[in-house]
């Protein structure tokens, strides 16, 4: 197993990585498609991408910066433009920003890459050119750099602008080079995912206008054409029109089919979180067993086709085992895809207990470590777990994800996004009462017979619930305490950001005045493929024996956000559309150096 160089070993390296890899592969790029002119008068463009989520639309605008002709395909209509990242929160992982210091948050980029290492757990090859995280490493360091750098200024220079608030999510709950964000990253765009989508999609579509791109809605790609070992197109199916909204599924009627050709493909097509069964194929031992029944968290299109076709082409998948699946997952009361999942993003302050009834321990309390708690759910038996809190808690410290879940801030209405301030934010408390997994009662006696009865297997005792909820509210008497949680609780409330907008004051569960009690079913929610198809940091894609697959690239998602594995084991959260974005980048930039004449 490879040890990790810490942050002070890594300067030299990280500089040469950065500042020479992308340059390098760049020139490599160039030098490996010597052919290209000679082809184009047979192409039906200069470079074809697969998949108009975020990743695909950042690609192909910097395609068409360079002046290339683009064919942008996908497989559902033009309604579903911007993929699952229109439906996000719009979280951005950023390090040393000008909202953190608003907030008296002092970030470095040393404590952030002292983070992602702990967070990540790399130790699959980082040396060893073979490995399966030697890219993975390389483009974690870029991308941290990215994140500690320019990151905020390019998209300030795009219109996009952030809540000033900053989020501290995945605060991991170890030792200081353990897992979990130190301070808070967590920047939340004004606007939600539509905001990070829009800049680029109007440069898309300013493109379109400009006869440098076209869209191909309704192709499904069933094949990468290889000519001699070099990647020449794609073929598949041209599916029926629809008229499904955005997130709806769409038909799967063929009504032909299609072969195009350019010398470059790059592959965006995202993960597999809407299939359920290649979630359980690729389901990791360490994290038990797979639930039998889950919430979605994606989209049905999110089917991880793309990832076999571009391995049979002669990508190399690694990290598949890699994946990130939320554990407080609601079941939506007003679905738009087939069983989808609304998750709860939580404050620290609910009590988590599993399905009988039993309270977990450190590292497993809301908000701090997101696969840990994954574990300790499968290992109890059963597929969900429970938040058992009050009304004091959920008006404050509940969000749900989601761009359609927040109104406020995805519609940047500033006097809805106040209202927060005196009262339960409505799609709260829709859910509370249209929701099937909540449990709303006067008396902790009602609420056990109320989870009993949702369940219907009568886990819950109510001598044993009764005896751990006061065991913690005696530890709320004094500004001290033992019990973790609580010293979390105590933590939150000095920091600026949490005490006005995210942790509750520190308060007795079963006190009358916090009430009503509320018991919360958890459900696990698919969401993220953290493995993929590895790439260079020019986001071309490697073969088998670490070479490149000449004419392919691969970013986003379904390259595990670059180098087939970024994030390493977890997540350090707000790190999936930063992926989007800076792979996406990458990969259009270098796919339009490779195909200049």
């Amino acid at each position: 197993m490879d040890t990790p160089p810490t942050s002070v070993d890594v300067t030299r390296r990280r500089a040469l990585t950065v500042a020479g890899g992308v340059l390098a592969g760049t020139a490599l790029a160039q030098a490996t498609y010597p052919a290209f002119a000679a082809s184009a008068s047979s192409a039906d463009a200069d470079a074809i991408v697969v998949g108009h989520g975020l990743a695909g639309l950042v690609a192909t605008a910097e395609l068409a910066a360079a002046g290339r002709k683009v064919l942008l395909l996908d497989q559902e209509p033009e309604a579903s433009l911007g993929g699952q990242a229109f439906w996000s929160f719009g979280g951005l992982f950023m390090v040393d920003s000008a909202e953190q210091r608003l907030m008296g948050v002092k970030d470095s980029q040393d404590l952030a890459w002292q983070d992602w290492l702990g967070t990540a757990g790399f130790d699959r090859g980082i040396d060893d050119p073979a490995g399966q995280d030697y890219w993975a490493y390389k483009w974690a360091e870029a991308y941290v750099d990215f994140a500690s750098g320019e990151k905020r200024s390019w998209l300030s220079g795009l219109g996009v602008q952030w809540f000033p608030i900053v989020g501290w999510a995945e605060r991991g709950g170890g030792l200081a080079d353990g897992h979990g964000n130190s301070v808070p990253r967590f920047h939340v765009t004004w606007g939600t995912g539509p905001a990070v989508v829009e800049p680029f999609e109007k440069k898309v579509r300013a493109a379109v206008a400009a006869g440098k791109v076209t869209f191909r809605f309704r192709h499904r790609v069933d094949g990468i054409v290889t000519t001699n070992g070099t990647v020449t197109g794609v073929r598949g199916a041209v599916l029926e029109p629809s008229g499904a909204a955005r997130g709806k599924p769409s038909s799967r009627t063929v009504v032909g089919d299609f072969e195009l050709r350019a010398p470059v493909v790059v592959v965006t097509s995202g993960g597999i979180g809407a299939n359920h069964d290649l979630v359980r194929q690729n389901w990791p031992a360490r994290l038990g067993t797979p639930p039998k029944f889950m919430v979605t968290g994606v989209p049905a299109h999110v089917d991880g086709r793309m990832l076999a076709i571009t391995q049979q082409a002669g990508g190399r998948i690694v990290n598949p085992d890699r994946m990130w699946h939320y554990t407080e997952g609601l079941r939506n009361y007003d679905p738009i895809w087939p069983n989808h999942g609304i998750r709860i993003l939580p404050g620290p302050s609910s009590m988590w207990f599993d399905a009988t009834g039993k309270r977990f321990g450190s590292p497993d309390i809301p908000g701090y470590d997101t696969l840990h708690t994954l574990g300790s759910i499968t290992a109890s038996g059963y597929d969900y777990s429970w938040f058992v809190t009050t009304q004091k808690i959920i008006a404050k410290e509940f969000a749900l994800s989601g761009s359609e879940q927040n109104p406020d801030l995805t519609d940047k209405n500033v006097w809805q996004l106040l209202s927060r301030i005196w009262q339960t934010p409505e799609p709260i408390e829709k859910f509370k009462k249209n929701g099937v997994d909540f449990v709303v009662a006067t008396s902790l006696s009602e609420l056990v017979r109320g989870m009993n009865k949702l369940t219907g297997d009568n886990l819950i005792k109510l001598d044993d619930l009764q005896r751990q909820v006061e065991a913690r509210d005696r530890e709320i008497d004094n500004p001290y305490t033992k019990d973790v949680q609580v010293m979390g609780i105590r933590n939150a409330l000095t920091y600026v950001g949490d005490s006005l907008s995210r942790t509750a004051s520190a308060h007795k569960i079963l006190d009358p005045s916090a009430g009503p009690l509320i018991a919360v079913r958890l459900n696990v929610l698919t969401r993220k493929t953290l493995g993929g198809l590895q790439t260079d940091l020019s986001g071309r894609v490697l073969s088998a024996t670490g070479d490149p697959v000449p004419g392919l690239y691969a970013a986003g998602e379904v390259a595990g956000f670059g180098g087939g594995g970024v994030h390493g084991y977890r997540s350090l959260e707000g790190t999936f559309l930063g992926g989007c974005l800076f792979s996406g980048r990458a990969a259009g930039r270098a796919a339009a150096a490779a195909t200049a004449t």
